[in-house]
């Protein structure tokens, strides 16, 4: 009902806009005087005053000038009252020229931007007044002042919406941009003021609150830079995520969000193969084991997008298994899954589960990867990276899989620890079978994953729940670090490309300082590192590296189709000769398992667990 009324209250304001839009178009032409038309013109203004009411209701209702929210006009309405105006004005001139109606033709000319003006000024007065009587003017004083990096498409769009929603108490009061020819200009009313030179500056003067990094297209460098900058304001910062994270490539102000990690350690977007990734999984039983841990669950996520004809997540903890099951039945209804709980060191049971179900592709993700833990306990690596491994590849290749992807780790180079060791075992017994079944075995070997169980990450942000201290190992240590969406990615492009015997090498950009990393960690929780928050060094733990490797000195690399996957050199691994020295280690394990690394140094002779560097 009070739609009604508002709608019919405009219309009447726009017939009486019109007859005096009409009236004074005459005044104009003829000399700013009534009394110099003469009553040939006279007699015709009530019949086009009628008409002219008529038609140009109608005009306005087609272009939906009583539907638009009238506190939200902006260039969209303008467009539409400009061209409405237009076609009944010409229409106007048509009907006249038509009929031999005694108008002067230059009236509808002079009647269209009267129009344009009157309906406009009424529509967008509406919105000034409103702002006005709300005191969202008034009341700037009050709100939090807005910084905007960004004088671009998306830095215009969030000044509109903070301007349209005042319950935010948002105001942008200056622009940041480094284009010399914007410097001084006015973006919806906000006056560009400076580069990235200028921001510590700027943040002190205007007495900034907020900082909005506004530039959806830039490139992950580039936001490294610019939150290094802001940083050293007492600012928090946010950002507007990425084109390729703005998923139907609009801008608003619920998009804005904190920085995070991802956002300083990430890098350009990855181009994938889809259809030769869709060529290996669509229709076709696929296995994950491990499939409840961050690996697996997300391969297990990117697998169910591509069809398969059925999914098994195969886990010994039942807890992960189960919440990785019901994510994904509520996203993929459709989806033919299966949640196995088995171990992969028990043969037997491995050998049902193939037997039922026969998978086709097997990634697997099982094993125990933390390294001061496996140090502790080098019996349960070799029996879960080791002898798990060979378990689920036997059974590949008895059961006719099409193709093994194992996930390996950087830490199989060179390894000082037996986590690296045994995955490097674990590499060679991907080697050995893919000279002798015809399964295609390969592995994918990459660094650390931001926010995967247990890594650094998660770690150091409940250190800084907790007030503090972050620990870090050494002032030096570097790490190559990967989100978990776009590590399982580059895994799947990797098993879409194999052909078997393959190590694939995955580009993980430029090495990180876990210092600069926990420093940055503090400053987006919003604290200043060594003041806020202590950073304390521990020393490097048992089997940890300065830094990692990514390749082994005689494996060298060739580049693939995808800049950002690598294939390492096969190297010989003797099958029967391997066999036997990983049945040797099973009864070092349980004979003499004080033994055991002596003994792994034989079958990795580049493990070096004595000189920990």
């Amino acid at each position: 009902m009070i739609y009604k009324v508002r709608v019919l209250f405009l219309i009447v304001l726009d017939i009486i806009l019109i007859n005096i839009s009409l009236l004074l178009a005459y005044f104009l032409r003829f000399e700013l005087s009534f009394g110099n038309i003469s009553s040939e013109f006279i007699k015709e203004i009530p019949h086009l005053i009628l008409i002219a009411t008529i038609i140009k209701i109608a005009a306005f209702y087609i272009f939906k000038l009583y539907n638009s929210l009238w506190k939200y006009a902006g260039i969209y309405e303008l467009m539409n009252i400009i061209i409405a105006s237009f076609l009944s004005n010409t229409f106007m001139l048509g009907y006249v020229f038509l009929t031999q109606t005694h108008v002067p033709r230059s009236i509808f000319i002079i009647t269209f931007f009267i129009d344009c003006f009157s309906i406009g000024a009424l529509r967008l007065g509406y919105r000034v007044f409103r702002r006005i009587i709300r005191g969202e003017v008034i009341l700037i004083r009050n709100n939090k002042k807005i910084l905007l990096i960004g004088a671009g498409d998306a830095g215009a769009s969030l000044i509109n919406e903070f301007h349209l929603h005042p319950e935010l108490k948002s105001t942008p009061v200056a622009i940041i941009d480094d284009s010399r020819g914007k410097q001084g200009k006015k973006l919806n009313g906000v006056t560009v003021v400076g580069t990235r030179n200028d921001i510590v500056r700027v943040a002190q003067e205007k007495d900034i609150d907020e900082i909005v990094i506004a530039i959806p297209s830039a490139s992950p460098k580039t936001i490294n830079e610019l939150f290094s900058i802001c940083s050293n304001t007492k600012c928090k910062v946010k950002i507007l995520p990425s084109l390729s994270q703005l998923i139907d490539e609009t801008v608003s102000v619920q998009k804005i969000r904190d920085v995070n990690i991802e956002d300083l350690l990430g890098r350009d977007p990855i181009k994938l193969d889809n259809n030769e990734i869709g060529s290996l999984i669509s229709e076709r039983v696929v296995m994950v084991t491990g499939g409840g841990g961050s690996i697996g669950s997300e391969l297990c996520r990117q697998i169910a997008a591509f069809s398969p004809k059925q999914l098994i997540i195969l886990d010994n903890y039942e807890n992960n298994a189960y919440d990785i099951q019901n994510e994904l039945l509520v996203k993929h209804p459709e989806l033919n899954l299966v949640a196995v709980i088995a171990n992969v060191r028990e043969k037997p049971r491995l050998e049902n589960i193939f037997r039922g179900y026969k998978p086709d592709i097997i990634f697997h993700a099982a094993a125990h990867k933390h390294v001061p833990l496996m140090e502790a306990n080098p019996t349960e690596a070799i029996k879960n990276n080791i002898f798990g491994t060979l378990n689920v590849a036997e059974c590949a290749d008895k059961f006719g899989a099409k193709r093994f992807v194992m996930i390996s780790t950087d830490k199989a180079v060179n390894p000082t620890n037996i986590m690296g060791a045994t995955k490097r075992v674990a590499e060679m017994i991907i080697q050995a079978f893919s000279k002798h079944s015809k399964t295609e075995f390969v592995a994918v070997r990459f660094g650390n994953v931001l926010g995967s169980n247990g890594s650094v990450i998660p770690l150091f942000k409940k250190q800084i729940e907790q007030g503090g201290p972050v620990t870090v190992t050494d002032p030096e240590i570097i790490r190559y670090f990967m989100t978990i969406p776009e590590a399982v990615q580059l895994v799947l492009q990797a098993g879409a490309m194999a052909k078997g015997g393959e190590i694939f090498v995955l580009d993980m950009g430029e090495p990180v300082k876990i210092y600069d990393l926990a420093r940055n960690l503090i400053k987006l929780s919003g604290f200043e590192p060594d003041v806020d928050i202590k950073i304390e060094f521990t020393g490097l733990r048992p089997g940890e590296k300065l830094y990692e490797e990514l390749l082994l000195a005689e494996e060298g690399i060739e580049a693939t189709k995808n800049n950002k996957i690598y294939v390492a050199k096969p190297l010989h691994t003797d099958l029967a000769i391997l066999r036997r020295e990983i049945e040797c280690l099973r009864d070092i394990i349980i004979n003499n398992a004080d033994q055991v690394r002596d003994y792994m140094k034989i079958i990795v002779p580049n493990y070096d667990y004595k000189d920990i560097v």
